[in-house]
């Protein structure tokens, strides 16, 4: 394979901070790459630059000739003047300007024909086509609605759409799956499964990286290291690769430590060996040791004591603008749950936030708030930060401390909390990153407190090791949390319950995680279709002859059989979550410094629960067969 765009020696400089320090990287044809990294190390300065839209300090980008690249960046960049359609073109200028090329030259030049190969090869002549298909897989608004009239979700849906739809040689794609909805996201990745050039994305969405990526590269203190295979492959790696430095580095350590004592007995240093044993030393000792990735710990503030009755909604439903978004919900919100809430955009999510929090009134039905309950909620559009000042004082706004359950601590100290370093806590707020800001955007919500804490995307312009720390702080928190989020992996850490909103106004709710939900939806549409194909199948057969005496009759299930039926999914459940469970911690930065001794029996588990996950399945359809004829009889 050949390289399709090398970045040599490239280096760029903020102050006396390198984001990228002489570092390289290189793309071959078919490339399928995820880059990760902390927010603020620079991996969209890295992205700015591939796509030509700035300039590195130093070094050099090469890119194959005639290379088509399409570049969807954080802040997307569309023309407000422009219709939804137009803009969505715009993003297939390249295949337009070659077809108007194409129509102005002779039809027997040899050009004509280079040019028609090459319009062929970028699928040209179905542009629009392709372009209808992505409009309605990633659910864009109307192509004649106005760009300045449209929400920041629907703007990013028709970035995401004009980013693709030229089918270039090279895809680089900045955070593509915020504000994208889990069918939205799957029809992404199957894009980008069946895409032919190369792509590089950088995303938090864990199972979007494991199912895209086939190389990941890492951005660290502006050097790029990369590992090939996907993201669980990239974390395997890691980890053995962080063991086999901690290794080599407790060596260093016992040898420093032996020589020292050595040194210390002042030896006489005329010999040549003892001269070697000094340098020897010396030389070691001026050996910088593994750089190490120190994640602070994100807690959220203490809740204050949450009482029997937390919320509790009655026959609940809203209707917005002439349009019915859910009736007839009815939930009651226990202390100590952590509630998932997905479903495609447009079907009332972020409306049920709001009237639970009493913001907007109930079409219908009643919300009743228990006496200690104190909502805290951190909405999509959070709050404006002032660019200009500091972290510090953006966060304090005019306060020394934090309130810290029954004591208070410094806003410093509280900043530091959520991954803020001291030279970062006095920086402006305009010199941050996405993900900086939405840490501070948080810090300065959360800290008001609240024992029912909702949250509406978190996770969107969140790094991935913030991401993991959010979660631990969730799973840790005591009160109550109710979750708005389109991510996955997310979903499965933190939530015991999920609401999924699935259209026509319905709320369904399920115990366990977001996987778990799946499943079951997926087995109650099987379970549908199979039960509508038996119907008509038995209306088209001719009636059945009625069974003789003494005839065989399906039998039915035993008591223990029974028993057996009512309790096997909550089994399943559990082995599931103890599937999940292990491979967490597998998956955690420093799982071989904490477990080391349990490798082999932490792996024995995995597999068997795994082995048994699919006996389980099939004993559930063997006894649901037996228990489904006798009902036919």
């Amino acid at each position: 394979m050949s390289t399709i765009i090398t970045a040599t020696e490239i280096t760029v400089r903020y102050g006396e901070r390198a984001v990228l320090d002489a570092t390289t990287l290189g793309v071959e044809e078919g490339d399928r790459i995820g880059l990760v990294g902390r927010n603020g190390c620079g991996k969209t300065t890295f992205l700015r630059i591939l796509a030509g839209l700035q300039s590195a300090d130093t070094g050099v980008v090469s890119r194959q000739r005639d290379l088509v690249v399409s570049y969807l960046p954080q802040d997307f960049m569309l023309d407000e003047t422009k219709s939804v359609a137009e803009n969505i073109r715009d993003g297939a200028q390249p295949v337009l300007d070659l077809i108007a090329e194409f129509e102005s030259l002779p039809h027997d030049s040899k050009r004509h024909e280079e040019m028609e190969h090459r319009i062929q090869a970028l699928e040209g002549w179905t542009l629009d086509q392709r372009i209808e298909t992505a409009m309605s897989h990633l659910n864009c608004p109307a192509g004649d609605r106005r760009v300045e009239t449209l929400s920041g979700g629907e703007k990013r849906r028709v970035a995401m759409c004009r980013a693709i739809v030229s089918l270039p040689d090279f895809l680089i794609l900045d955070e593509p799956t915020n504000h994208l909805d889990p069918e939205s996201i799957d029809w992404v990745a199957d894009f980008l499964d069946e895409f032919h050039g190369s792509f590089l994305v950088v995303t938090h969405d864990r199972y979007f990286l494991d199912r895209v990526a086939k190389r990941m590269v890492e951005l660290y203190e502006g050097k790029f290291w990369s590992q090939n295979g996907n993201y669980t492959d990239y974390l395997l790696a890691k980890a053995e690769r962080q063991e086999a430095d901690a290794t080599v580095e407790h060596k260093r350590q016992m040898f420093l430590k032996k020589e020292l004592a050595w040194v210390r007995q002042g030896p006489r240093a005329q010999r040549s060996k003892q001269k070697d044993r000094f340098e020897r030393y010396y030389e070691t000792a001026a050996q910088a040791g593994p750089a190490i990735e120190e994640d602070m710990e994100l807690v959220i503030p203490p809740p204050p004591q949450l009482g029997n009755r937390t919320v509790e909604v009655s026959n609940l439903g809203m209707t917005l603008g002439g349009k019915k978004l859910f009736s007839g919900f009815s939930y009651t919100f226990e202390n100590g749950q952590r509630i998932g809430v997905c479903g495609r955009n447009g079907l009332g999510k972020t409306t049920l936030l709001k009237a639970i929090i009493g913001q907007l009134p109930p079409t219908e039905g009643t919300v009743k708030i228990g006496q200690l309950t104190k909502f805290n909620y951190v909405d999509q559009g959070r709050l404006q930060l002032n660019e200009e000042r500091t972290v510090l004082d953006e966060a304090a706004d005019g306060t020394e401390f934090v309130i810290w359950g029954d004591s208070k601590i410094s806003v410093r100290s509280y900043l530091k909390r959520f991954l803020f370093a001291d030279d970062r806590i006095t920086t402006q707020v305009k010199k941050l990153s996405g993900g900086e800001r939405s840490r501070l955007l948080l810090a300065k919500i959360l800290k008001c407190g609240g024992n029912f804490l909702i949250l509406d995307e978190p996770t969107n312009d969140l790094d991935l090791p913030t991401l993991r720390v959010l979660e631990e702080a969730l799973i840790a928190f005591p009160g109550m949390v109710l979750v708005v989020s389109h991510d996955r992996y997310f979903l499965n850490r933190v939530c015991t319950n999920i609401l999924a909103f699935e259209g026509d106004g319905k709320i369904a709710h399920s115990v366990g995680d977001y996987d778990y939900y799946l499943e079951k939806k997926q087995r109650a549409a099987k379970e549908e279709a199979r039960q509508a194909a038996a119907f008509l199948s038995a209306s088209k057969s001719a009636p059945a002859p009625a069974a003789k005496p003494g005839g065989s009759k399906p039998r039915k299930l035993s008591f223990k059989e029974q028993r057996e039926l009512d309790g096997i999914e909550a089994q399943i459940h559990t082995v599931e979550a103890e599937v999940l469970r292990i491979e967490g911690l597998f998956a955690q930065p420093d799982f071989f410094r904490k477990h080391a001794s349990q490798v082999n029996q932490l792996t024995a588990d995995l597999d068997a629960a795994k082995e048994k996950v699919p006996q389980l399945y099939a004993r559930w359809e063997q006894l649901e067969k037996i228990k489904t004829a006798a009902e036919l009889v």
